[in-house]
């Protein structure tokens, strides 16, 4: 093996086990931002070793106990840790010498389950949970956060270092809540995989209409949670909602990149294993019993979508209902745009547009740029081209994605 296959073999392990390895070694040494340190520590020791070495058989368990052995020399060395180093450096030293199976451990679902709720923490603001759970739940450098949020790098390093100085600073304990506290601390969990992903699906700005890497994390962190908490039905319907929106990815863009929407995608390249994983897991959060929530009930409008062969034969109908129910339980103005779009679909567009009429009064989404594209869309419907090209080229002038803003002005220039 080549030192370049021997360097990509190293980031494909440490992107599989990072999450992994910073669980276990925070549960050990009680600090995420130290572990972090010790994993980042082993990674560097791997890619001085490993293309001389070869990759070990088990690269995983190689990372942990290299990051387990640099943890008991920096304990010694710190004296203001003298009590850890009795305490967590004779359990390590036991340890030590034993074979890691980092995959099968009996912690290991628990450290993990740790690890995400101490990263999500609602003590930290949502863009500093957002930019630590990138970093040690999925393994991302803080470059590729920068990017795929289009903030400076430097700002990104900000938001970890300081998270992670706020959660030392506040005492936060390394461990899962229970009972009412999970059920507390859930939501914040759920936001920042329901945002990480959504930025992948949609790109806020950028050359990029959407960002699949970002939506891979989410859906992975998605997954490992409801196989944490199974008995919670949000997990499973934030999961069925990402596992059904991420199987249209191929059919998003055209040839050159250029944005596909959902009416005009070819469906036959809709990804139907995910979409059967999506319903699965939508089947496993009504299962269960409680009245749904915010992330079943749009699972529930995305398996709509999902059971339609084509287009036309989609139930807007139904969606409408869907959205109405989503809108008693999570209000919001863009729950009721896209009630607006469904109710248009179902009843005609003159119904869609005194909703949406309603929602340009009130004045809350006066700075979101699907508010005059979906308004531009039913003035198209009701031949009312000029009053369309305009709506489409405010669009425009608000949305920061090059290819959400080119799409817009061709639709404004369709309008003649």
């Amino acid at each position: 093996m080549t030192v370049s296959e021997t360097h990509r073999a190293i980031e494909a392990v440490w992107r599989i086990e990072a999450a992994r390895l910073i669980a276990g070694l925070a549960r050990l040494v009680q600090d995420v931002g130290l572990a972090e340190e010790l994993a980042q520590d082993a990674l560097v020791i791997a890619l001085e070793k490993w293309p001389e070495t070869g990759v070990p058989p088990n690269p995983g368990a190689w990372l942990m106990s290299t990051a387990k052995h640099r943890a008991i020399d920096q304990l010694r060395r710190k004296e203001r840790l003298a009590r850890k180093q009795q305490e967590i450096g004779r359990d390590l030293e036991q340890r030590q010498h034993a074979e890691i199976e980092v995959d099968d451990g009996p912690d290991f679902g628990d450290d993990l389950l740790r690890l995400v709720f101490t990263a999500c923490h609602p003590v930290l603001s949502t863009e500093a949970r957002v930019a630590l759970a990138l970093r040690v739940l999925c393994g991302l450098t803080t470059k590729e956060i920068a990017r795929a949020f289009l903030v400076p790098e430097p700002t990104i390093a900000q938001r970890i270092v300081r998270a992670k100085k706020t959660l030392a600073r506040k005492q936060i304990p390394f461990e899962a809540p229970s009972g009412d506290e999970l059920s507390e601390r859930l939501p914040a969990v759920l936001e920042v995989v329901y945002l990480i992903f959504n930025e992948g699906y949609t790109a806020t700005a950028g050359a990029d209409w959407m960002r699949t890497e970002l939506c891979d994390d989410a859906l992975r962190l998605g997954r490992i949670l409801a196989g944490l908490v199974p008995a919670e039905p949000e997990v499973h319907g934030l999961v069925a909602l990402l596992e059904i929106q991420a199987s249209r990815a191929a059919a998003r863009t055209g040839p050159t990149g250029e944005p596909v929407l959902l009416l005009e995608q070819d469906r036959t390249r809709w990804d139907q294993l995910l979409i059967r994983r999506g319903l699965a897991a939508l089947e496993r959060a009504e299962a269960i019993g409680a009245p749904p929530g915010p992330y079943q009930l749009q699972a529930a409008i995305a398996a709509c979508h999902a059971r339609a062969r084509t287009a036309d034969e989609t139930d807007w109908a139904r969606i409408a209902r869907t959205y109405e129910q989503l809108s008693e339980v999570m209000p919001s103005p863009v729950v009721e745009l896209n009630r607006a779009v469904a109710v248009s679909m179902a009843f005609g567009p003159e119904h869609g547009l005194h909703l949406v009429d309603q929602l340009v009064a009130e004045g809350s989404l006066s700075g979101y740029h699907l508010l005059p594209s979906v308004r531009g869309d039913l003035l198209v419907k009701l031949d009312r081209p000029a009053e369309a090209r305009a709506e489409f080229e405010r669009a425009a002038e608000l949305t920061a994605n090059t290819r959400e803003r080119d799409l817009l002005l061709k639709r404004a220039e369709n309008c003649g």
